[in-house]
């Protein structure tokens, strides 16, 4: 039979295969895995960084197990049994409780009950914890098929600080099997005042049965004293793992935000993105610390620190804190993510935990905010690539006779793709992103080039890095280098811009020097093919070092009229540089400024376009990309189900659950765990939505399926069923297709449908039973009237009765039927029998005066409605009963000890024939079952929870009817045949004696007998004689074969003449006289034959 459940349910009503249920035969018990989970943990405290940190970004929710998420965005969890401790590294931080330094174990070895809680105490102040060690002997209950399932015990631990009242600590329930000591382990933290109470209460009921084992002991308790490591100015992370959930130690990764560093006092962190707002004019003072991204002092930081940086090198003061702050402002502010949102420009998110060079290390972190470090007039400063003002203009009348000099690099050569690597904070791993200048693709093809970006977890940021790449491949690749004078080299810094106004590039001569300057006009050394136009420009170098362009007005002579006055007039021999719309001073970026003899300074400079940061913060969108599902959590499966039905495992019929889901897209494999009847998980990996329990047994399955994604990251839930799961408890369907063909007056052929069950196939039987009544026969009062046939067959000869012929299904676990399959047999009227005897010991004086063995006889049975007759003896001697005196406290006395298994009874006379002849013998048999304390006046539930209102029936017992026979004499010293079973044979002998055996195959399963007895007949037969003469005189006939009785005889005559006449006398059972007789009387002779009919033949 198949059974369906579906999620959420445990199929209700009906029944599979299996199971519970006496009698029968082939069921091989099931033992349940001795394999009850001992829970392990693994311990590990990692050191994640210098202190003081901020701590975890988002609590659970940052912490990341072989790259899976402690705690998901919606709050639930993704790994059970985790314990999380923390410490973010500060001076005077507490210790983590997880190293123990002293233990001493205290020996309890005491069971508890439910009544009677067990309490300790500790009064040492140093504990920190105690571990409760609980025994169990064994976990395991039996069932009455002789299945060994698991079972569970639920117990709590409770702890009350110095009498202040008990609090629950662990409430657990321990759920499998185990077959010898089981131990689990509690850790209690102890946090209150000493002395401390720890009590242990059993919640279950105790077990009052031998078939469940469930008893536990608290067997020792450990003191533990921990070692108390604090790790100051040190960031920690420790956890507890449940080892079930990994097969190694797993990976960890953490989303933190890091040490706190000093900033400016007019700045506030912006907590989303660790960005600096900055208000009002700083003071150069430094507020206190706060975690923030922001690179500028980040970099400050490491410079400054004495316990992980380079403080012990580097003074504060030696650092351009100004330099440092306009730094930080450019790279607070926000530019476009690519997604439709804001950014920081720059942002530093770097675990450095490697020692590095610190020249290296240095630069690393200035590149995060694009700034170059230099030592200038005794401090170190930076410079930054941002938009910036021209700082200085160069002619050829302030450098050196050799003017200047280009160096560039091949176009074919520049990168046209830019891969730039970064830390993905999403799938916590690095990832890479490509950025392409389409333009020059077309041109030069794919030139590929790689960048890190050091500190990045920013897609948006990493993408401006590879704009800002190729940009400046493209367009600022060439070097200019040449030498000035002292006047410009003291003044010019790295970093700065520069314009550059060369006639060798520009064809024509548009700088000097200034002969005469106002603010409103400027004489210069050489005005030769200057003109005015809309877009010219004049730009100078003031007094105060700053670089001021106007537009021009007027050209008289080398005299330079400005349009608007210049905010000083700059000195005279001062720089000047003419420009218009379509010949433009070249701007540069100063790389390096170096001193050389004769007071003069080399300075190398790199091509410089303003237009750039627009360029590279245009805000271009980025296409969002899913480039794995390795680590993405699946979905859990739906639309689990399971259906029972029977397989076949070499000629045995066997129960199994099919389960099967609904896949997952993207999803390859899936997790299945089970577990029958509070046992064990088995757990096992599924490649397809489907998986078989194989020999399943009656009682409750847990069913849990989680998808797995491609790196076995399990879905955070599963897909949960429970199945009442009936294993091959189900009866078998009733028989089909029962017809009887009589093959003679004694015996029939019984036929039926094939059974479609395999556990009636495999190892069942068709049982077959025969009732006298010819209308309303019950099972449980029909006796069986042949040996059962074999489930696989279809015919079976039975001895032919008139009555009721009862038929059903048994499996090989014992489960029959539930309805019986009837013929009814009415035998028309037969030929004539001598009924010689009938027994029926119920109606002797006393009724069963026979000889018992294992049965007693009741006259009345009120409990079996006022019934009475032979029953079978309990397994409890009267003797033994009620020992304590408390006869009223036994349910019953006629079943205390149970019913036993079988018992006869012998009728109280022998019946004995003049000589040996087959006899008909036919039993007479009613019987009654019945169920000690199964009566309505014995239920104490409420009626409407009866199956039945006098009591259930039991098909469990039978009684059939034997008889023995000799051949000898019996009132001498016979010998017995064998006894052997009757219901409708014929039987020869000379002794017939009888007698019953009752059986029962369940203990609370009884039997009366309330009539039973056989009826002896003799068949009705006919002798006839060849042709015999009787001579002249009175002639002796004997019998071939004696009568019972003297039969009726006939006698035909021959060859007689007128007024001959016969007389027939002494007709006896052996034989006869008859005498032929003329008119005169006289005897003669005659030919005759004689014709005898009777009843019996004499063996």
């Amino acid at each position: 039979m198949d059974r369906i459940y579906g999620a959420g349910g445990g199929g209700g009503g009906g029944g599979g295969k299996g199971g519970d249920g006496g009698g029968g035969g082939g069921r091989t018990p099931t033992e349940a895995s001795d394999n009850l989970n001992s829970t392990q943990y693994a311990k590990v405290v990692d050191l994640i960084s210098e202190g003081e940190i901020q701590g975890l970004k988002d609590g659970a929710k940052s912490i990341f197990l072989d790259n899976t998420p402690l705690q998901n965005a919606d709050g639930s969890y993704n790994f059970q049994n985790v314990t999380v401790e923390t410490r973010n590294g500060t001076q005077n931080q507490t210790f983590i409780p997880l190293a123990a330094d002293i233990e001493d174990e205290k020996p309890v070895g005491v069971q508890v009950q439910q009544a009677t809680p067990i309490v300790r105490s500790i009064t040492d102040s140093n504990v920190n914890a105690a571990r409760v060690s609980i025994t169990v002997p064994q976990l395991q209950r039996f069932t009455n098929e002789g299945d060994i399932e698991g079972a569970s015990v639920r117990l709590q631990i409770a702890v009350q600080y110095n009498g202040g009242g008990y609090t629950t600590a662990i409430d657990d329930t321990i759920s499998g099997r185990s077959a010898d000591s089981y131990q689990r382990d509690y850790l209690v933290s102890l946090t209150g005042a000493k002395p401390v109470d720890i009590k242990i209460t059993r919640i279950t009921d105790d077990s009052g049965s031998s078939k469940l084992l469930n008893a536990f002991s608290w067997s020792s308790y450990t003191e533990i004293t921990y070692a108390k490591l604090r790790y100051p100015n040190s960031a920690l992370v420790a956890l507890r793992v449940d080892a079930e959930q990994f097969s190694s130690i797993p990976s960890r990764s953490y989303l933190v935000r890091g040490i706190k560093v000093q900033i400016p006092s007019n700045a506030t962190v912006d907590l989303t993105t660790g960005r600096l707002i900055y208000s009002g004019i700083w003071s150069g003072s430094f507020g206190a610390a706060q975690w923030t991204t922001d690179p500028a002092w980040c970099l400050w930081d490491l410079l400054t620190s004495t316990r992980y940086g380079f403080g012990d090198h580097i003074q504060a003061a030696q650092l351009d804190k100004w330099a440092f702050y306009a730094a930080s402002q450019y790279a607070s502010e926000l530019v476009p993510n690519g997604f439709g949102s804001t950014e920081p420009r720059f942002s530093c998110n770097i675990n450095i935990q490697t020692a590095e060079e610190a020249y290296k290390l240095i630069n690393d972190m200035c590149s995060v905010f694009r700034v170059m470090p230099y030592w200038s007039t005794g401090a170190l400063t930076v410079s930054q690539d941002r938009p910036a003002d021209s700082a200085y203009l160069f002619t050829l009348a302030n450098v050196t006779e050799e003017g200047f000099s280009y160096q560039g690099s091949s176009r074919k050569s520049r990168p046209t793709v830019a891969v730039v690597s970064y830390l993905d904070l999403n799938s916590r791993d690095i990832a890479y992103e490509v950025v392409e200048d389409q333009e020059a693709i077309a041109k030069f093809g794919v030139v590929t080039t790689q960048i890190s970006a050091f500190a990045c977890t920013s897609r948006g940021q990493a993408s401006r890095i590879g704009e800002w790449l190729l940009y400046s491949e493209h367009y600022e690749s060439e070097v200019i280098s040449f030498t000035a004078s002292i006047d410009a080299g003291v003044v010019v810094r790295p970093g700065q811009i520069i314009e550059v106004s060369d006639p060798t590039r520009a064809g024509n001569r548009r700088g000097g020097r200034i002969s005469a300057a106002t603010t409103t006009s400027v004489t210069v050394d050489d005005a030769t093919g200057l003109t005015v136009a809309a877009t010219a420009t004049l730009s100078v170098i003031l007094p105060t070092g700053v670089v001021e362009s106007r537009g021009i007005s007027s050209i008289t002579g080398n005299e330079i009229s400005l349009a608007t006055p210049l905010s000083t007039a700059p000195n005279a021999n001062s720089v000047w540089i003419f420009q218009t719309s379509n010949i433009q001073a070249s701007t540069w970026r100063v790389l390096t400024v170096s001193e050389q003899e004769g007071a003069q300074y080399g300075i190398t400079a790199l091509a410089y376009n303003a237009g750039k940061y627009d360029y590279i913060e245009r805000g271009a969108l980025l296409q969002q990309r899913d480039i794995t599902d390795l680590n993405v959590i699946p979905e859990a499966p739906t639309n689990l189900r399971a259906t029972e039905t029977l397989y076949e495992l070499n000629g045995r019929a066997l129960s199994k659950l099919i389960i099967s889901w609904q896949s997952v897209v993207g999803v390859n494999q899936y997790r299945v765990r089970w577990r029958p009847q509070n046992g064990n998980w088995t757990t096992t990996t599924q490649a397809r939505p489907d998986y078989e329990i194989l020999d399943t047994t009656a009682g409750v399955y847990e069913i849990q399926v989680y998808s797995l994604n491609a790196g076995l990251r399990q879905s955070v839930t599963p897909a949960s069923l429970t199945v009442q799961a009936f294993g091959k408890t189900a009866p078998p369907v009733a028989v089909a297709g029962l017809s009887l063909i009589p093959i003679d007056g004694a015996s029939a052929i019984l036929s039926w449908d094939r059974s479609t069950e395999l556990d009636v196939l495999l190892g069942g039987k068709v049982l077959i039973r025969h009732n006298v009544a010819l209308s309303g026969a019950l099972w449980e009062e029909s006796q069986e009237i042949v040996a059962a046939a074999a489930g696989s067959q279809t015919q079976k000869q039975v001895p032919l009765l008139e009555g009721t012929y009862l038929v059903k299904f048994e499996d090989d676990g014992g489960n029959r039927s539930l309805a019986a399959t009837t013929v009814i047999v009415d035998l028309p009227t037969p030929q004539p029998r001598l009924l010689v005897q009938t027994y029926a010991e119920e109606t002797e004086t006393p009724p069963f005066n026979g000889n018992y063995t294992n049965m007693f006889y009741v006259a009345s049975l009120a409990e079996a409605g006022g019934a009475g007759g032979i029953m079978l003896s309990s397994g409890l001697a009267v003797d033994a009963m009620a020992t304590d005196g408390n006869w009223d406290g036994l349910a019953s006395i006629d079943s205390v000890g149970g019913v036993l298994s079988a018992g006869e009874y012998e009728f109280g006379s022998t019946y004995a024939f003049p000589g040996i002849f087959d006899a008909n013998l036919r039993r007479r048999l009613v019987t009654l079952p019945y169920i000690p304390g199964d009566f309505w006046d014995d239920k104490a539930d409420l009626i409407d929870t009866w199956d039945l209102i006098d009591g259930t029936g039991g098909d469990r017992v039978n009684a059939a009817t034997y008889v023995r026979t000799t051949q000898d004499d019996p009132s001498g010293t016979p010998t017995w045949s064998a006894w052997r079973e009757f219901s409708n044979a014929i039987v020869r002998g000379r002794g017939f004696q009888f007698k019953t055996l009752a059986t029962s195959t369940d203990p609370t399963q009884n039997i009366i007998i309330e009539e039973l007895g056989a009826a002896m007949e003799l068949q009705q037969r006919t002798e006839q004689s060849a042709t015999l003469t009787s001579g002249a005189g009175t002639y002796t006939v004997t019998f071939t074969n004696a009568f019972y009785e003297a039969p009726s005889v006939g006698v035909t005559g021959f060859n007689m003449a007128t007024g001959d006449y016969f007389a027939i006398s002494s007709v006896t059972r052996t034989g006869f006289q008859v005498t032929f007789r003329d008119s005169a009387g006289t005897a003669v002779s005659r030919q005759f034959t004689y014709t005898a009919i009777g009843f019996g033949r004499q063996i």
